[in-house]
């Protein structure tokens, strides 16, 4: 038996459901701010918060243990919509496209959205497989402070600018074929965790 963390969240035939991924080291309130807002503008049932193993763009030798940082969301994401895990571990998963093609295999009744920052569209091109993450599910870019020029004409948001939609049609996302992704303007926090990091006394 996997253990509770390592455990793939439940899900119901016609969920709509956010994927936010990340490292979470640590989980902040602009991490939060990302996850409640998509819950609302996206018209989502549910947000899955997917504590990553590792990025495989980063350095690790910060990274704290991944039973650790999912506490340490869970507690944060203190919401009774949003679920924690860490089930891409119990995988061997260490790419976003295979997350979400296993997703897709394994609750095809369910309307994933993948949810990223806008610092992440901006190197968005340099993840493995990037152009079939955006064609296997729809996506929704948050705005963070100073990104959104440059997230907005990055590579990834150039080449998929004809299958971008108005952000007045966000709630529409989850059911729209992808292609489809939408930026989202609105709170932003200034926090990152690579400051508390830092403020906490550690390498960055």
């Amino acid at each position: 038996m996997p253990q509770p963390h390592l455990k793939r969240p439940p899900a119901a035939a016609g969920m709509r459901i956010g994927l936010f991924g990340g490292s979470f080291n640590p989980a902040h309130e602009g991490h939060l701010l990302v996850a409640t807002q998509c819950l609302t503008r996206l018209a989502l049932d549910r947000v899955w918060v997917l504590v990553s193993p590792g990025n495989p763009l980063k350095d690790h030798s910060t990274l704290a243990p991944l039973a650790e940082r999912v506490a340490t969301t869970t507690a944060l994401m203190d919401h009774p919509r949003i679920v924690v895990t860490g089930f891409e571990a119990a995988h061997g998963f260490r790419y976003t496209y295979e997350t979400l093609d296993y997703l897709v295999a394994a609750e095809p009744l369910v309307h994933f959205v993948w949810i990223m920052g806008a610092d992440s569209l901006i190197s968005f091109d340099r993840w493995e497989r990037w152009e079939d993450i955006a064609r296997t599910m729809p996506m929704a870019v948050y705005a963070r402070p100073g990104a959104t020029q440059r997230a907005t004409r990055s590579r990834a948001a150039l080449a998929l600018a004809g299958c971008r939609l108005p952000e007045a049609r966000a709630a529409a996302l989850a059911t729209s074929p992808p292609p489809a992704w939408v930026y989202l303007r609105g709170v932003m926090s200034t926090q990152s965790s690579t400051a508390l990091r830092k403020a906490a006394g550690g390498p960055a």
